[in-house]
């Protein structure tokens, strides 16, 4: 059985409901992005540096829609004609169910996934409510709909300063993401650090990362990275504007194509 099917068959369906983990920061939006091809499983992925759930001005983006291994990804002006934009979430489930398709090391799986059963046993028990066990997911390209087979990812081992392009998707942790629900931040927990799955720094996990200075109307067009993560949410998210995490790290989603009026976050 392939790594994707593996993954499809012990993960469940992602729910869509806003406020939790994945589904607080990747969560049914506006979509202004996509071409109509995309479908509704389309997703647009965006930093907070550039708008809102109702409004993302800047979206995830294929540079210059080469559709092969090691093609930068950036962030580009949203377009419902640009198939550069063109994503779908595949293989999402959580960081358990990647673990138990052998796409991430136990290492990360004790971290981001439930409690083991002793600390040299990586079998996990069943995930009590409440317990620790974050979202894990893809980023395929799909121009125009149709998948490419190619996942935003790093081409080694994560380390800070890796830019983030396309690599074959269900091969290997390099092209799978975990949404950092315990830095999740706004009042709805609407956007969060995202942490590339071959992560191996713990206590300071690379995460994907725009650089703070950059913009997407630079030429050359500035490219997405993973860097230690910086900063912390907000005091039990109560007061979530104090997070320090920085809005350079901090990323959301809508699905769906445009004009999908479905919006949830502000």
């Amino acid at each position: 059985m392939s790594i994707k099917s593996k993954v499809l068959a012990s993960a469940a369906a992602l729910t869509l409901v806003s406020g939790v983990g994945l589904v607080g920061a990747l969560t049914a939006g506006t979509a202004n992005a996509e071409t109509p091809a995309a479908g509704p499983g389309a997703v647009e992925v965006f930093s907070q540096l550039f708008g809102t759930h109702h409004h993302p001005t800047d979206v995830l983006d294929t540079l210059r829609q080469g559709e092969k291994v090691g093609q930068p990804q950036i962030l580009f002006r949203t377009s419902n004609s640009d198939p550069a934009e063109d994503y779908t979430i595949t293989d999402q489930g959580t960081v358990q169910d990647f673990w138990e398709a052998g796409l991430v090391t136990p290492a990360l799986a004790l971290h981001y996934g439930c409690s083991t059963t002793g600390p040299d046993d990586y079998t996990f028990e069943s995930c009590p409510e409440g317990s620790l066990n974050d979202e894990a997911f893809e980023i395929q390209y799909s121009p125009y709909g149709v998948d490419s087979g190619l996942c935003a990812g790093v081409a080694a081992t994560a380390w800070s300063g890796e830019d983030v392009t396309l690599q074959p998707c269900g091969v290997s942790s390099k092209t799978v993401w975990i949404v950092d629900g315990t830095d999740a931040t706004g009042w709805d927990e609407s956007y969060a650090p995202v942490i590339n799955g071959s992560d191996t720094n713990f206590s300071q996990p690379e995460v994907l990362t725009y650089p703070m200075s950059g913009s997407p109307t630079d030429m050359p067009r500035p490219e997405l990275y993973v860097s230690n993560l910086t900063g912390e949410q907000g005091v039990d998210n109560i007061f979530p504007d104090y997070g320090t995490v920085n809005d350079n790290q901090l990323f959301g989603a809508d699905y769906g194509v445009f004009p999908d009026l479905n919006a949830i976050a502000p």
